[in-house]
């Protein structure tokens, strides 16, 4: 039982890499069970680092586990998802068994995703000044954004998830943020953090819950983009 409890976090973190594959597996197939597997993935990610906070079973070990998990789950898997919306657009079918088309290789901007989600958890990992904060947009919130994009193109109305130039630029803005030095808030509850950050967390939350309740997965995106918003004006506060 000894054993178990010390690997609880760690269970949770296989349990998000799990998830990851099979979001891989599922993106050739069925990008919405695709996009599922990936929220649950997220969701299991952070109930591993609460558990290895809330029983101090924090290591070496489990972080480096973790940054593996996290770069399937919210780093790869959010890359092919990406990388087969701009080939439906172009094609109007999934990538087939049959990869790579040497006439048409634009669907491969996707890739960046999980090029810049590899650096920006190798920066986070050698970095001790991201303990309370962020440096660059967290590859969870990539993951997200990305993975609402096939639950926004359900609605079947005209948004940017139709556009391949767009989900391009989309791509390549998100890797830049991925490595950004823009400082963002953190969601971890430590007894360093001001008022002022606890004010913006909770205005935050309360925003993030309005855009679902109105625009549901629509409003996904925007969540992400206010992230961005408020962890530049807790940066100027």
């Amino acid at each position: 039982m000894n054993i178990i409890l010390k690997n609880i976090p760690n269970i949770f973190t296989l349990l998000n890499l799990l998830f990851g594959l099979v979001a891989i597996i599922f993106s050739f197939e069925n990008l919405l069970i695709s996009s599922l597997c990936i929220f649950i993935g997220i969701i299991l990610d952070f109930f591993d680092g609460f558990f290895a906070r809330l029983l101090n079973l924090q290591s070496d070990f489990g972080k480096q586990l973790d940054s593996f998990a996290d770069f399937v789950t919210s780093g790869l898997a959010p890359g092919f998802i990406l990388m087969q919306l701009i080939y439906q657009n172009e094609n109007d079918v999934l990538i087939p068994e049959k990869i790579f088309h040497y006439n048409n290789v634009i669907y491969l901007f996707g890739l960046l995703i999980p090029i810049f989600s590899a650096i920006r958890l190798a920066k986070f990992n050698i970095d001790e000044n991201q303990k309370n904060n962020f440096l660059g947009l967290p590859t969870p919130a990539v993951a997200i954004f990305i993975a609402s994009l096939p639950l926004i193109a359900q609605y079947q109305i005209p948004t940017f998830v139709s556009s391949s130039i767009y989900l391009i630029f989309l791509s390549i803005i998100l890797s830049f943020l991925l490595i950004s030095n823009i400082p963002l808030f953190s969601f971890k509850i430590s007894q360093g953090q001001n008022q002022k950050t606890k004010i913006i967390r909770i205005l935050f939350v309360l925003i993030s819950i309005i855009l679902l309740l109105i625009f549901q997965f629509v409003g996904i995106p925007f969540i992400v983009v206010l992230y961005l918003i408020l962890s530049i004006i807790n940066n100027q506060l």
